[in-house]
């Protein structure tokens, strides 16, 4: 008897910012925080599921929230 081996398609992912009408900002830590991984690495579109536009705002947001010195670029 053959098997078959079903292959579920993954879920598509939704944009948080588009979802939540929500804006990417520097100074809000706490959302900030969602979307870096433990090493304190930006996480991919693939993981997340943010589009692209929304991507790139939170990357420049990540980013000067660290130069500032409110998130870590490395872990404690």
């Amino acid at each position: 008897m053959a098997k078959y081996n079903f292959v579920r398609k993954p879920q598509k992912k939704v944009c948080y910012f588009c979802a939540e009408k929500v804006v990417a900002d520097y100074k809000d830590v706490d959302l900030l925080k969602k979307f870096i991984s433990e090493q304190c690495k930006i996480l991919p579109r693939r993981v997340t599921g943010n589009c692209a536009k929304h991507q790139r705002i939170l990357a420049i947001a990540i980013k000067r929230a660290r130069e500032i010195g409110l998130l870590p670029y490395v872990p404690k």
